[in-house]
């Protein structure tokens, strides 16, 4: 799933449910996780633990390793993967 850059809470999207990227799950499921580009534009993303870090898509067809702050569960209609 291609990065979003965050512009902003959309409804029903709490901070609050936001949790340190230290508690989250590394069993390999795929939870929303924010981190920061190159650029230093904060995204949210699908991510995922393995191989030792954490990975997200940029678009379609690339993976890249990332360093999310925080993440919360994934909602059952982001996880289209």
């Amino acid at each position: 799933m291609p990065a979003v850059a965050f512009c902003g809470l959309e409804k029903g999207d709490d901070m609050a449910d936001r949790k340190p990227i230290a508690t989250a799950p590394t069993d390999g499921s795929k939870v929303t996780v924010m981190w920061k580009d190159g650029d230093g534009v904060v995204n949210e993303s699908i991510g995922q633990y393995r191989d030792g870090g954490w990975w997200v898509y940029t678009d379609s067809h690339t993976q890249k390793k990332v360093e999310p702050t925080s993440w919360r569960p994934t909602a059952s209609n982001d996880d289209d993967q």
